[in-house]
């Protein structure tokens, strides 16, 4: 959960250091397929939507996070929610390997349902398997390792770093990372007493 939580704040900062480079993306993929300069006020809007679509993914995310936790539990539901992250991953990542400035968008779309997802699950889930004591001190870790992601995405941005024009699609695809942590982490894990009392009714197991 605090991976995922991670991701949210990697993702939401980590657009920011090529916005340049994928401006000028954006020009020469319209450049080549229409055989004509872009307007500014294109690029200006295509950069937008790149940049606010993650917030519709978060609405679409959040908006199921309550029946995906019902249905399939808190851990599953985290599970579930690698998958819209590794595709959004792999789309901006072979973004411009392919051509495509639409496939940073789609990519930024589902990252977002991602993020949506796992900043109200990781909180059910940390909450309900915390012993009462530690509750509070569990809860908080959502905003804890969203400032985190932010501080790292920055930090990858950095020139020294990923934030040069050859490797921004890298830059763009390192949410991967986290993921696949919780990926081969959270299994390990037990699902939410809760859950198992009130929504399988199984007593054993919740003990």
């Amino acid at each position: 959960g605090m991976t995922g939580t991670f991701h949210y704040g990697l993702q939401v900062s980590i657009i920011n250091s090529p916005a340049e480079y994928i401006q000028s993306f954006i020009h020469e993929t319209w450049l080549k397929r229409y055989g004509s300069s872009p307007s500014a006020e294109m690029i200006t809007f295509m950069w937008s939507l790149i940049v606010s679509i993650y917030s519709i993914g978060g609405l679409l995310g959040s908006s199921s996070a309550g029946y995906l936790c019902v249905r399939f539990g808190r851990k599953k539901a985290m599970l579930l929610s690698n998958i819209p992250a590794l595709l959004g991953a792999a789309l901006m990542g072979l973004s411009r390997l392919c051509g495509s400035f639409e496939m940073i968008i789609a990519g930024r779309l589902f990252s977002g349902v991602c993020g949506g997802l796992t900043q109200n699950v990781h909180i059910m889930y940390a909450g309900e398997c915390a012993p009462r004591k530690l509750r509070g001190l569990i809860a908080i870790t959502a905003s804890t390792f969203s400032a985190l992601g932010k501080f790292v995405g920055f930090a990858l941005g950095l020139r020294e770093v990923l934030g040069v024009e050859a490797l921004w699609p890298i830059l763009l695809a390192a949410n991967a990372v986290p993921v696949l942590v919780q990926l081969l982490t959270l299994p390990f894990f037990p699902d939410s007493p809760r859950y198992l009392l009130i929504d399988q009714k199984d007593k054993e197991a919740c003990i």
